[in-house]
């Protein structure tokens, strides 16, 4: 078992297909969601509202962000072969940007997103953004 470096955490969880954000709100009460998301340069990831169903615009990680800004964001990969087992995890502050704010930010998120998931060059997001600023990288892994 053997902890990872910052830049092996980073490169796992940048490599990862899919993640998960925690936010929790100002009475610090979690909430997980799963996301999809790009790496705009070696401390920023973004993720975006996108049209899939939802139950509301209104989203509680959006809110959650509003109230209190520290999140996570979680990837790990999971093997019936234990030895293979690893987990990466950027700890940092976010914010959501409207779909009318930051147009050259925007543009170069929704660039990233759609050359990494291909649902999005079809239909790119065009909801808010969530931009997070990591200020920690840790990790683990079985091997």
């Amino acid at each position: 078992m053997t902890e990872l470096d910052a830049g092996e955490a980073r490169r796992r969880l940048a490599a990862a297909r899919v993640a998960r954000l925690a936010t929790s709100d100002a009475a610090c009460r979690p909430h997980v969601v799963p996301m999809t998301f790009a790496m705009l340069d070696a401390t920023t990831i973004v993720s975006a509202i996108d049209h899939k169903p939802k139950r509301t615009t209104a989203l509680r990680r959006l809110a959650n962000i509003a109230a209190n800004p520290q999140v996570s964001v979680l990837a790990d990969h999971y093997d019936e072969d234990w030895t293979q087992l690893w987990w990466a995890r950027a700890d940092g502050t976010a914010r959501a940007v409207a779909a009318d704010q930051e147009i050259d930010l925007r543009a170069r998120a929704v660039a990233a997103l759609r050359e990494r998931y291909a649902p999005y060059r079809d239909r790119p997001p065009a909801g808010a953004l969530v931009v997070i600023d990591v200020v920690r990288w840790s990790g683990w892994t079985a091997a």
